[in-house]
């Protein structure tokens, strides 16, 4: 029983959406902020990374899925109401997530005959996923462009200004060897064979610190 309550505590997680609604920031602030707690750690943003659609216009941003220790220290800046607001949720969560967890070893073996069924049906679709991991952590310039509110076009001129694209390159654009080494972007092939930019979430991150510094945001 102790395994099960140390595994449920460990799977307690907060988005930064909600964490941008309890404590009344803007989400893209959040985001910020999580980026600079991610460098600071030394650990990788792509697997707190998911895909969050709006119910009203349709598209598809970015928002991270925060462990109980990641909120903690995150919000370990913020001004004590603040703190005070997420960690009343965060209990409000631990409370609902413990009564989910087994009471009885056969409960525990009904839990764990249930989750093998469903990897069971799941299995046909392991392939094809693990084929889309990789893309689903890049972004493109339109995807991106979308979370600074901005087109594409637009997007992509201002990215020309800072020397991101190689202009000699006349069909299409591609990454400046710089942007490459520095772990900024990668180049993917399409389906059609053609080399398409696509930005890490290090690059996002890149562009966000960018843009502000230069007051575009």
């Amino acid at each position: 029983m102790h395994l099960l309550k140390q595994l449920n505590h460990e799977q307690l997680t907060m988005s930064s959406r909600l964490i941008a609604d309890l404590t009344g920031k803007e989400h893209k602030h959040v985001l910020r902020d999580c980026l600079n707690m991610f460098g600071e750690l030394e650990i990788s943003p792509e697997g707190y990374a998911q895909n969050w659609t709006h119910p009203q216009n349709g598209q598809t941003y970015v928002e991270y899925q925060l462990t109980k220790d990641l909120v903690e220290t995150l919000i370990t800046g913020y001004s004590i109401k603040l703190r005070f607001r997420v960690i009343k949720r965060l209990h409000e969560l631990e409370i609902k997530s413990a009564s989910a967890v087994p009471q009885s070893f056969a409960e525990a073996l009904q839990l764990a005959a249930d989750q093998a069924k469903k990897l069971e049906l799941a299995a046909p679709k392991v392939d094809f996923y693990d084929a889309l991991a990789e893309r689903q952590n890049l972004m493109n310039a339109t995807q991106l462009a979308q979370k600074f509110k901005k087109s594409a076009v637009a997007f992509n001129k201002i990215l020309e200004s800072f020397d991101v694209y190689n202009r000699c390159v006349k069909r299409g654009r591609v990454f400046q060897q710089w942007f490459i080494d520095q772990g900024l972007g990668e180049l993917k092939e399409t389906a059609l064979g053609f080399a398409q930019p696509m930005f890490t979430t290090k690059g996002e991150q890149w562009v966000f610190n960018k843009f502000a510094s230069e007051g575009i945001i």
